[in-house]
């Protein structure tokens, strides 16, 4: 194995350079308010969590993981989401809260990259969890205000996907006749390969109408109509009761302004094998990932010995800045330029300008090698020069 080059880094990591930083950090902040004025609470996990706890409730790939071992033998993993560490914290250090709890996240996840990939192995999330509410009006609120903080981002032009995973499993079920059926047509949908899922829907030998059942699936993504045609194709009560809360989601989400930006897709369905119900995720045209996902996950919190209902989304900040675009910011608002005689009058001038909540950079002159590159960055720039007036 050959040793490193000197500016290599490890596959998937990326540095952040200042121009992005400054728009991520904005980005952030902005984020953060919108989400604590729906009252959620932010909260932290350790980087490193057990892999006989969070690593096997996280639902990710086994390759994905980074996995070490700790002094004690015992394996551990970088966190590969947020939502499996949450519900850790809920049912340990929280367990004496009353539900619903509302909280929320802005961290870096990880996951291993193929080398032919090309993608980040370390890349941060921002979302929340709503715990403790089984209700359709939870899964509203969690929609709705994942389209505001896209909103809030400065996103304009996105839909957000709402489907039914516990929906499309039955139908499935019903029609396949075994799990290993299943799963393979939900994988064809997880790919978006719709050809692929065709043809394995002829391969399967189904009654005529049992294969039109599951090409008419693959059409029903649109407005809200879609649901009563998705009740055509299901038979069992317990399908139809999950697109009764369908149906009042859409409801819901109209209620609280959201419409506009809401289609329903029953071809949507998740890697993350915890998502019990609703599931969501917003798309943005340019980009060719969900910028934001989630879902009902109401089993996840019993793998920790404490079962309640929870739902939630995350929000994939890189992607997400992506869409947006990074602003032309300069670094500080102020440079100051100052020779040593003007010293303590550049100081003053700085510190004047930083009690205003101003940026700003004191620089002497003679550690600039070239001036006019160097004061490109700044929206103004400020000299103190020898014994003359400051310009």
């Amino acid at each position: 194995m050959s040793k490193p080059f000197g500016f290599e880094k490890p596959l998937g990591m990326r540095d952040t350079l200042p121009l992005l930083y400054k728009t991520k950090d904005r980005l952030r902040r902005q984020m953060e308010q919108d989400i604590n004025s729906w009252g959620y609470m932010y909260v932290e996990t350790p980087a490193l969590e057990y892999y006989d706890t969070v690593g096997t409730a996280s639902s990710i790939e086994e390759q994905q993981l980074f996995k070490l071992l700790d002094q004690e033998g015992k394996t551990v993993v970088l966190r590969p989401d947020m939502t499996a560490p949450i519900a850790r914290i809920a049912v340990s250090t929280l367990k004496e809260e009353a539900y619903p709890l509302r909280l929320a996240y802005d961290t870096s996840v990880f996951r291993a990259q193929q080398r032919e990939g090309g993608r980040p192995a370390e890349f941060e999330q921002v979302g929340v969890e709503l715990i403790g509410d089984g209700s359709i009006s939870a899964d509203a609120e969690v929609i709705s205000l994942m389209v505001h903080v896209l909103k809030t981002a400065g996103l304009r032009d996105f839909k957000v996907a709402v489907g039914h995973v516990g929906y499309v499993n039955k139908l499935l079920s019903e029609i396949a006749g075994n799990e290993e059926r299943a799963a393979q047509l939900r994988r064809f949908l997880f790919e978006k390969n719709y050809v692929g899922f065709r043809k394995y829907a002829e391969e399967l030998g189904l009654t005529t109408n049992d294969r039109s059942r599951l090409t008419t699936l693959l059409e029903l993504r649109g407005d809200s109509r879609k649901i009563s045609e998705a009740s055509k194709l299901i038979k069992g009560l317990e399908g139809r009761k999950m697109l009764d809360d369908l149906g009042r989601l859409a409801d819901l989400l109209e209620d609280y302004g959201v419409g506009e930006h809401v289609q329903i897709d029953f071809t949507l369905v998740s890697h993350m094998d915890y998502y019990t119900g609703i599931v969501f995720e917003g798309v943005n045209g340019n980009i060719g990932f969900p910028l934001a996902s989630g879902g009902r996950y109401d089993e996840l919190l019993g793998r920790f010995g404490r079962p309640a209902p929870a739902t939630g989304f995350g929000v994939f900040f890189d992607r997400l800045v992506e869409a947006i675009g990074t602003k032309d910011e300069k670094e500080a608002s102020c440079c100051i330029l100052y020779t040593p005689d003007r010293r303590k009058e550049a100081m003053m001038k700085a510190s004047t300008k930083r009690s205003k909540g101003e940026s700003v950079v004191l620089q002497e002159l003679v550690g600039v090698p070239d001036v006019d590159p160097f004061t490109e960055r700044f929206s103004e720039v400020l000299y103190f020069l020898g014994k003359g007036a400051e310009r």
